[in-house]
């Protein structure tokens, strides 16, 4: 199996080990977890920022890797890519979470570009 869809485990893991830490940082009602976040302390309210924004973008790069597999895109291409993509999605948790607005922001768009690129592959190869 192609490194790139053990990428897409990964991310599609990595909101969830976001919202551990969050949770981890106080008391929260699973009963309503989404409004018990805002008595947070305010890097693990940023977790569950980062949260949800790890599952917002996960789908364009899970269907970004699929899509490059299946239409010939070259694998090492993919692979490598996929792995840059995991990596600026870790840093742009942690940056969320001990709050560099801008790092992470620069950081997002190259994970952003980085799935983009993931896509449009076979178009080029």
């Amino acid at each position: 199996m192609p490194l790139a869809y053990w990428c897409v485990l990964v991310a599609a893991l990595l909101p969830l080990f976001w919202a551990g830490y969050a949770k981890a940082g106080g008391t929260v009602d699973n009963h309503c977890p989404r409004e018990s976040t805002n008595d947070l302390p305010p890097k693990h309210r940023r977790a569950y920022a980062a949260h949800y924004n790890a599952y917002e973008n996960f789908p364009l790069f899970a269907a970004a890797v699929i899509i490059a597999i299946t239409q010939g895109a070259t694998l090492s291409t993919v692979n490598a890519l996929a792995v840059i993509y995991v990596l600026l999605r870790i840093v742009h948790g942690v940056l969320y979470v001990i709050d560099q607005p801008t790092a992470r922001s620069i950081v997002y768009g190259l994970a952003l570009f980085t799935s983009i690129a993931i896509f449009v592959l076979p178009a080029f190869g």
